[in-house]
C-alpha cells in the first residue's frame, strides 16, 4: 500500500464525493535542513514526498516509518515569498514546507487537532477579531488584554477556535484556547485559565516546532 493509500485509508474524509487526486512519483526529501532547526531539519531528511494534486490545488505528502506503520502530514507547497510578516524561524521553514493541513498515525504532540499548522491560511486568522469575541473573559474582571494583537500571528488553528499565536518578531508563544483540556500550560499571570496560556517549557515557535518533530522523529 502506498504512502498515499495509507493516508486515504486513515484520512477518509479528505476527499469529497466525487474528486479524485493526481497522484506522482514518491521520492526522497531533497531540500536540505533549516537552520536553528535540527530536531526538524533531521525529521524532514528521512521523509518520503509523495506529490499530489486535487482539484488543482498542490499538496505534498510527508511521510516516514516502515512499510505498514507509516505515518505523516499533507502539507501545502513550499513557499517562498517574503510578503508575509511572520518570525524568521516560520519564514525559513515555508522554503521548504508550506505548511500542514491533515496528518495520519500521529503520535501526540502541540499539533494534534489542529486544522491548519504553519500554513498562509492560519498566518492570515485575524487575531483581534477572535480576540475581542473573548474580551468578556478579562474584561469582567477589569483586565486589560497583556498583548498588542498586531504583533502577533497564528501558527496553528484547532477546530474548536483555540489559536496558538507567536509573535512576529521574536517568536514568542502563546496560546488563546477559551476550549481547552490541555496538560502543561499555565495562564498568563492574572488571566482567567481559559483565555490566554503559555506552554510550560515551550517559550518560543522553535522551540514548539522542535519539540513536535522530535516526538514524530522518535515515535
Amino acid at each position: 500500500m502506498s504512502d498515499w493509500e495509507q493516508f486515504l485509508d486513515e484520512v477518509s474524509w479528505f476527499l469529497r464525493p466525487g474528486e479524485s487526486a493526481a497522484v506522482g512519483e514518491a521520492r526522497p526529501w531533497a531540500r536540505g535542513s533549516i537552520d536553528g532547526l535540527p530536531e526538524l531539519s533531521a525529521l524532514l531528511a528521512s521523509a518520503t514526498v509523495t506529490p499530489v494534486s486535487v482539484g488543482g490545488t498542490d499538496f505534498e505528502l510527508l511521510a516516514w516509518g516502515s512499510s505498514g506503520h507509516r505515518r505523516g502530514w499533507l502539507c501545502q507547497p513550499p513557499r517562498e515569498q517574503e510578503g508575509d510578516y511572520v518570525a524568521r524561524t516560520h519564514m525559513s521553514f515555508w522554503k521548504a514546507c508550506g505548511g500542514i493541513v491533515e496528518r495520519f498515525s500521529e503520535p501526540t504532540t502541540w499539533w494534534t487537532n489542529q486544522d491548519e499548522v504553519l500554513t498562509v491560511g492560519a498566518a492570515h486568522v485575524r487575531i483581534a477579531d477572535a480576540l475581542n469575541d473573548y474580551a468578556w473573559l478579562w474584561e469582567d474582571t477589569g483586565l486589560e488584554l497583556p498583548i498588542d494583537p498586531d504583533e502577533y500571528y497564528a501558527v496553528a488553528v484547532e477546530a474548536n477556535g483555540n489559536l496558538t499565536l507567536a509573535h512576529r518578531n521574536d517568536g514568542h508563544l502563546l496560546l488563546f484556547a477559551p476550549d481547552h483540556d490541555f496538560a502543561g500550560v499555565t495562564p498568563v499571570v492574572g488571566f482567567p485559565p481559559y483565555s490566554l496560556l503559555t506552554i510550560d517549557g515551550v517559550p518560543d515557535l522553535a522551540t514548539w516546532m522542535e519539540a513536535c518533530a522530535a516526538v514524530w522523529r522518535y515515535q
